[in-house]
């Protein structure tokens, strides 16, 4: 039997699972597990498919530890966002191997880090691992939008089949090369989503007689127009100052990050700026339902995004200390996410220690990501202490930003060769404890 490498495993598994369209909704994640679990099974690998619906089964394998040792999961989903074909040079769903990259919709976000983490499974199991926990890998449903099919689901109704001390996920890896010094990203905390509504009440009347009413439309526009200026008091996580010794070699004050940041790389402080304060975004407004009525209420929804170490509360305060007490009620809609692990762990080890190995003069930081991914149902169910990682070097950050939930999404192999061998090490190595 030919001996096949990990690289050429990885390629033609991910252009397998790119062919399968999972957008979600309606997902059909059962026909990606379906590819995975027979790739797994040929390797040797126990899987188990466990659906809340039959169409959306999430994939759990795992090699059994040789004792009670720390447990490690390997986690990714299986759905996208939508693609519209239109938009694209390739078929979204052609998996299409060009110019050494791999196309398709899923090939960054995230069918790329669950295959490269089945093929992981399979390459250890083939020699025969013994890790002294269990190695567990989870291909969940429902990630994009999160209607609990997924692995919110999971967690509660079947916790031992992903229960973990260390969990690897998205959300990090990115190669940033500032003043000459090289710096890995690894998402180590996540901000809160946390919308919020602004009623604004007025008084109803007939559209051909303006004076007669209170247009609650028109009392918003001042509320919309500062909350587009808004400013709120910078401060620093542990997690944004380690990551500011890494690019800048020290921590300057809170109000003077940005400028420091923006006098290096314009860009990159577009992506620190988000993880200095909350943010908002309004989004959708709605008034009346017909042209020739005054509405005497309006709606305006906002996008919220908060520090994983604050909570609504807080926010509400400094939201409210912003726009004045009176004229709207605020309601929050939900309030999901908003977590963070460690940096000084084995699993820390593990992924500083590939690192180095890679690119000796290169450096591990932490960060903090401004949206969220799966990995606070582990933390909130378990104490897991979950990272976010997959390791590219030859797409750029900026590009791969750019390509993912749009068109012409791609990875290049190199990156999905790099990112296996990342969690074959760090399973390994997690696996000695």
């Amino acid at each position: 039997m030919a001996v096949v490498s990990i690289r050429d495993e990885a390629t033609e598994l991910l252009r397998e699972v790119i062919r399968v369209n999972t957008v979600n909704p309606p997902g059909n994640e059962t026909a990606a597990a379906e590819v995975i679990r027979a790739y797994l099974e040929e390797n040797g690998v126990e899987c188990e498919l466990i659906a809340k619906v039959r169409e959306r089964a999430n994939l759990v394998a795992r090699i059994p530890g040789r004792s009670d040792g720390r447990r490690l999961l390997l986690l990714g989903h299986t759905d996208t966002v939508v693609a519209d074909a239109e938009e694209w040079t390739l078929d979204p769903w052609s998996g299409e191997l060009r110019d050494g990259e791999i196309w398709g919709r899923g090939a960054l976000d995230m069918k790329s880090q669950t295959v490269a983490s089945a093929v992981a499974m399979a390459a250890l199991a083939r020699e025969g691992f013994e890790p002294s926990g269990d190695l567990i890998y989870a291909a969940v449903a429902d990630e994009e939008v999160g209607e609990d099919f997924g692995l919110s689901w999971l967690c509660r109704e079947h916790p031992d089949a992903v229960r973990a001390e260390y969990c690897i996920n998205e959300g990090g890896g990115d190669r940033l090369v500032v003043q000459g010094r090289v710096v890995y990203l690894c998402a180590t905390a996540e901000k809160m989503s946390a919308p919020f509504t602004l009623r604004i009440h007025g008084r109803a009347g007939h559209a051909s007689m303006p004076r007669n009413a209170e247009n609650a439309l028109v009392k918003t526009a001042p509320l919309l127009e500062r909350l587009g200026r808004f400013e709120p008091e910078p401060r620093l996580l542990p997690e944004t100052e380690a990551f500011l010794e890494a690019v800048l070699g020290e921590v300057p004050p809170a109000g003077d990050v940005l400028a420091r940041i923006r006098a290096v790389d314009p860009a990159l402080a577009a992506m620190v700026e988000p993880t200095l304060s909350l943010t908002i975004s309004p989004t959708m407004i709605q008034a009346s339902r017909a042209r020739n009525v005054i509405p005497s209420l309006c709606e305006l929804v906002c996008d919220c995004r908060i520090l994983p170490d604050e909570g609504t509360d807080e926010a509400e305060r400094e939201i409210r200390a912003w726009l004045g007490d009176d004229g709207y009620d605020l309601e929050w809609i939900e309030a999901v996410g908003g977590s963070r692990s460690s940096m000084h762990t084995p699993l820390w080890d593990a992924v500083s220690g590939f690192v180095a190995a890679e690119e000796p003069d290169a450096v591990v930081s932490p960060a903090v990501l401004s949206g969220f991914t799966d990995s606070h149902y582990m933390r909130e169910a378990f104490g897991t202490i979950a990272y976010g990682f997959f390791p590219m070097r030859t797409m750029e950050p900026e590009v791969a930003s750019r390509l993912i939930h749009s068109a012409d999404e791609r990875i290049p192999v190199d990156d999905l060769e790099l990112g296996t061998r990342f969690l074959v090490h760090a399973a390994r190595t997690v696996g000695l404890e």
